[in-house]
């Protein structure tokens, strides 16, 4: 394997989370044994350590699929063979409430990045045995949790988000984020293991901006679900 050029390694665990902030990395770092930075390029940081004494590897991806592409082909190219993102979500449906579990089962490609790939028929869904486990442990925590599709998009501050909102809320939609279809399309096509935990952090009809800074100000309810997420995304990955 050979040096890649921006996450700026040559070697992984086959076992890896993805997240899109760089700090959220230090975040579910801290749930491991050992861990320690091993890499920190552009938007890509990397830390590496134990749990249940197998080897896991967090990368941060940015923000929107493009950068979260670059992540996974390099990632796979360094000896990623399952890959989960634990990422944030805005609810499209009211039942889903802050610090809520959103699991992908598949998701509408509505980024730019997937459809570079392939055809927007083709389906981006999530690795059944990975929901599976992530299944098996979500149903231990005293949270809820919300299985099902979710939309993937490139901007949240277009003039009629809304609109879109209101529109895929009838179609039962859970929740929208920015890379979790691209993470699931291209890393079928790369014959990976993927899937995708979601933190919501805006309620269905509420601004978004707000509900982002609620998040950044570390709001104790939507970080207790980060930390599930992560928590989640271990076990899946560790029971495989």
């Amino acid at each position: 394997m050979s040096m890649q050029p921006h996450i700026a390694i040559d070697s992984v665990s086959p076992l890896v989370i993805v997240c899109g902030e760089p700090d959220r990395v230090n975040r579910i770092a801290s749930l491991l044994q050992d861990a320690e930075a091993i890499s920190e390029h552009r938007e890509f940081r990397i830390y590496q350590g134990t749990y249940r004494n197998k080897l896991i590897t967090v990368c941060s991806t940015g923000i929107g699929a493009p950068s979260t592409l670059i992540a996974l082909e390099e990632l796979i190219l360094c000896g990623a063979k399952s890959i989960i993102r634990v990422g944030s979500a805005g609810a499209i449906q009211p039942n889903i409430g802050l610090g809520d579990l959103v699991i992908a089962e598949g998701a509408v490609r509505d980024d730019g990045g997937s459809q570079s790939y392939v055809d927007n028929v083709y389906p981006a869904y999530a690795d059944f045995r990975l929901l599976n486990r992530i299944e098996s442990f979500v149903k231990t925590l005293d949270r809820p949790s919300h299985f099902g599709v979710v939309r993937s998009h490139d901007s949240f501050y277009r003039d009629d988000e809304l609109t879109v909102c209101h529109y895929w809320n009838q179609y039962g939609i859970l929740a929208a984020d920015m890379e979790t279809a691209a993470l699931l399309t291209v890393g079928r096509l790369r014959g990976v293991q993927v899937a995708a935990i979601l933190n919501n952090v805006v309620l269905y009809d509420h601004d978004v901006k707000d509900g982002i800074q609620q998040y950044a100000d570390e709001d104790t309810v939507m970080m207790d679900g980060e930390r599930l997420a992560a928590k989640a995304a271990l076990e899946a990955l560790t029971s495989l």
